[in-house]
């Protein structure tokens, strides 16, 4: 089986699954997203948004492969280029960190490490662009598959609550710690990224 972990770019956005490739839950601010959603110009939001990040900090998310078929994907920046961020009251993401925004895995494929995979390639990229941790918003009642990760699954591969809330928590992973999991998490990583399977509506929070 041929795994390969590639950069985002608007080449391979099409391998994002479809729900996910016009989403804009991160990438506008809340008032901003509902009216590209009633306009139907989130897909081209997404681009931009896509576009303006890689040309100001670099890659921004990785496209998991696995014979040349896509599976998964993980999205991530630092918070100044995610708006909707600031709509938690347990924000901002601590300076020294980039934002997991989402990921996912495709169902067929949770089980085989994956996850691990994506997180620990991640983890590389940032530590030799100089962060130290991932932080992430956490949903605390998480009931069915969104945009906002669960917060359960979170703490399960190590992140830690840095700022509690009894909905939306901010958690943080220390980067080096992913360097040397085990494969004891393999399992509660692929329950984490396999949740996210569609697109919420968005609301406010």
């Amino acid at each position: 089986m041929g795994r390969r972990l590639v950069p985002l770019t608007l080449d391979n956005l099409q391998d994002l699954p479809k729900r996910c490739r016009s989403c804009v839950f991160w990438e506008l601010d809340p008032v901003s997203g509902e009216a590209a959603v009633k306009a139907g110009t989130s897909a081209l939001e997404k681009e931009a948004w896509i576009s303006a990040v890689l040309l100001d900090w670099g890659s921004c998310g990785r496209v998991v492969y696995v014979d040349d078929v896509p599976v998964g994907f993980v999205l991530y920046a630092p918070p100044a280029y995610v708006p909707r961020s600031t709509a938690f009251s347990t924000s901002p993401v601590s300076p020294d960190a980039v934002q997991l925004m989402t990921g996912f895995i495709v169902p067929g494929y949770q089980g085989q490490g994956l996850g691990r995979v994506m997180v620990q390639t991640v983890a590389k990229d940032l530590l030799r662009r100089g962060f130290k941790a991932i932080e992430a918003f956490g949903d605390a009642h998480w009931k069915e598959p969104g945009c906002v990760l669960p917060a359960d699954h979170l703490l399960a591969v190590g992140f830690k609550t840095v700022r509690p809330h009894p909905m939306y928590p901010r958690l943080r992973l220390e980067l080096r710690s992913t360097l040397s999991w085990k494969e004891d998490v393999e399992m509660a990583l692929d329950r984490l990224l396999g949740a996210v399977q569609k697109e919420p509506a968005l609301r406010p929070l």
